[in-house]
Parts: structure tokens; sequence; C-alpha cells
């Protein structure tokens, strides 16, 4: 890995990439720390949503506040739209315009997100603002939709760089933010007695050792082989080669621990807004996540959206009729209906796999904590974005160093 960023770094086109991608992120981190015009900010209590606060919103209190928040669940609506929206979904076929509109809808919907979240947000910081009138709110709602509209912009901006998703960048910075603070955590709590060295010990193997799983499940997959029959055309014989068709281990990513997070986090975030409901308050502290009760559902959610979304992300039968239209067939499997029914078991049985795996690295610091009583700042969302925004842009250096290499053979 150090040897791909130092040949990368001797490259000065992408050595230029790299500093631009720095420059953006640390535009994102200074605006982390700009209060809300108007607010007291020795008036705010709470801290922004628990880790998936952490994930996806910026500093608490200040105009990033929202971060990148409204922007992925209105990316993650749209997806769910595009199954059950005909129009949507014949816009998702249309190839690069199809995509390009579908994006600016996704814009749309999250700016009115962001003005829903923002005024709500202002309504349950009313204590905090001295000048407590109509003009004060506005402004400071305003501020913080401003806000996320300027970080959907920087995303884009990373986007059109080339080296990886821009929204998982803003993600990426945010929880590299927040290590600092885990680190003085666990520093603090070493010191005192032997046992709590000896946890804190056990805490940072257990945290390298999900590090590698959470590497090894990112990359993982199963190959399905396809063969293609040889034809004659005119004098010439055409196909007869052989390919294989990926099929990721987890193919939802780290999107069901976002799904099940927001579910499970969704009355604490209305508690916020009605401070002085009583239910919300109990019902948000029974579904916590960190909870006797919230863990076990946490992890029945993680399985429940893996297979949703991997029961629309992949068509078995689409793939079947593709394979069977152009001479491909996998060994051993008849064309058609056999062939879509293979495919759908083994998409069921990775989803198996990858939902148990996240599930394992979800609820992983959260054992942690019940064990060793370390109050662990980061989740396993936390080490499945880090290592997989990691990987993406080292694979993403490592192409771009291999075309340049295919340039220079060529200039030979």
């Amino acid at each position: 890995m150090f040897g791909t960023f130092a040949n990368a770094w001797k490259i000065k086109d992408i050595r230029n990439k790299l500093l631009y991608i720095l420059l953006v992120l640390l535009i994102f981190r200074i605006g982390s720390h700009i209060p809300v015009p108007g607010i007291n900010m020795d008036y705010l209590t709470g801290g922004g949503g628990g880790i998936l606060g952490m994930l996806v919103g910026g500093e608490w209190g200040t105009i990033f506040t929202m971060g990148i928040g409204p922007y992925i669940t209105a990316s993650i609506i749209m997806q769910l739209l595009a199954v059950a929206v005909p129009r949507l979904e014949q816009m998702k076929k249309d190839g690069a315009e199809g995509r390009k509109k579908i994006n600016q809808i996704t814009r749309y919907l999250a700016v009115v997100m962001a003005v829903g979240q923002a005024y709500g947000m202002t309504f349950a910081w009313r204590e905090a603002f001295p000048f407590g009138n109509f003009y004060v709110f506005f402004v400071a709602g305003l501020t913080m939709v401003a806000g996320t509209i300027f970080i959907m912009w920087l995303s884009e901006l990373l986007t059109e760089k080339g080296m990886g998703n821009g929204a998982s960048f803003i993600i990426f910075a945010n929880v590299l933010s927040s290590l600092p603070r885990g680190i003085i955590t666990l520093y603090d709590h070493s010191i005192g007695s032997v046992f709590n060295v000896v946890s804190v010990i056990i805490v940072m193997l257990l945290f390298v050792i999900m590090v590698g799983f959470v590497a090894l499940i990112s990359e993982g997959q199963r190959k399905l082989q396809v063969q293609y029959s040889k034809k004659m055309v005119g004098r010439q014989m055409y196909g007869g080669q052989s390919s294989f068709i990926p099929v990721k281990v987890n193919l939802a990513g780290v999107l069901p621990i976002i799904f099940a997070m927001s579910i499970l986090g969704f009355p604490e975030q209305l508690a916020m807004f009605f401070p002085n409901w009583a239910w919300l308050e109990r019902a948000s502290e029974i579904l916590s996540i960190s909870g006797a009760i919230g863990a076990p559902i946490y992890i029945v959610l993680i399985f429940v959206f893996t297979f949703f979304y991997a029961s629309f992300s992949i068509n078995p039968v689409e793939m079947a009729e593709n394979l069977k239209k152009n001479g491909g067939f996998i060994p051993g499997i008849r064309p058609g209906k056999p062939t879509s029914d293979f495919i759908k078991r083994t998409v069921n049985r990775m989803s198996w796999v990858g939902a148990a795996s996240y599930a394992i690295v979800a609820i992983a610091p959260i054992v942690m904590e019940w064990i060793f009583r370390i109050p662990i700042g980061w989740g396993g969302t936390t080490i499945i974005i880090v290592v997989g925004v990691a990987l993406d842009i080292i694979k993403k250096i490592e192409s771009q160093l291999l075309m340049r290499n295919y340039k220079g053979f060529l200039a030979q």
C-alpha cells in the first residue's frame, strides 16, 4: 500500500489529484467548526445523533451539522424508487443521460429533506438562541441548508476527479476526525488498574483483526464461470471464449447497516424535536443499538435489508436471458430458468454470508463495551467505511499507475 502511494506521488497528475482531495477535505473540516449564526454553543446538549450522526453529519451546532446526511438519504430513497417506479427504472437503463436526470432529482430531493431537517433542528435548539425571534431561526436554518448544499458540491468535485465516490470521501473524513477522540478515550480508560490496561490492549487487537476481516469480506466474491458456444460466421469461427460473472459476498455493502441505524435512531431524532414526550425518550432507550433489545433488532434489520437490496440489485431472470441471447451458458447448468435459479441461489448464499459477516462487525464494538465497560467511540460501520474507501482509493491509484505504464510501453 505504501509503495503504491510512493509511486503515485512521483507522477505529477496523480499527485495533483491527491493534493486536490486533501484541499477539499480540509475546507470541509474547517467548515465543520464554524458555528451557526446566532447560536449559543453552551446551551447545546447531545452529540449529533450517535454513530450515524458521526458518519454522515458534521460537528454539532455548526454550519455543516447535517453534513452529507440529506444527500445520502435522498440517494437511498431514489434507489428504492427506481425499483418501484417504472419511469425511474427506465431512466436508470438510459445510460449516462438517464443517470444524469436521476442525479438531478436526487439533488432536489436532498435539498427538500435538508430544509425539513434544518428547521427541525433550529426548533429543537430554540433555547440556544439568545435572540429567539423568527429572523434568527430563519437565518440559522438557511445557513445549515446552504452548508449541506455546499458539501454536496464538494462531494461532486471529488467524484469528478476520478479517485472514488465523493460522498464516501466526506464520510471518510468525518470518521477519521473522530479517531483522536477515540484514542484519548481508550488512553484515559487504561489509567488506573492492570485490568484496564489489559482490556484496552485486547480491544486494540480485536480492532486490528476486524480491519483484516472487513478487508477480506469487501474483496470476497464468487466467480460464476460462463462459457460461450462457438459459431461459424462466413469462413470464420467465433465464440468459444470463457468468462465469469463476479458475485460479491455483500452486494449491498454498508447500506443495510445505515438503513438499520436510521430506523432504530428515528425515535431519538424525534425526541430532539419533542423533548417533552417521555414515551419517545423511552422508545429511543429501548431501541438503542447498545441495548439488550435494540442490538438483536439491529442484527435482524441488517439481514432483512441485505436480502432486500440484493433482490433488486441483481435480476437473475434478466441475466439468464442475456446469457442465452449471447450464446453463453454456465457449465453444468441448462440455459433459461435453471440458470436463473442457479444465479438466484448463489446470490442468496452470498447474501447470507455477507449479512452474517457485517452483522458480526457491526455488533462487535457493542459487545466489547458490554464486556470491558469501555466507551468505544467507533462502530463496525466506521471500520467498514474506512476500509472500503481506503481499498477503493488504492484500486483507483493502481489502475491509473497501470494505465500510465501501458502508455509508456506503447510509446516505446
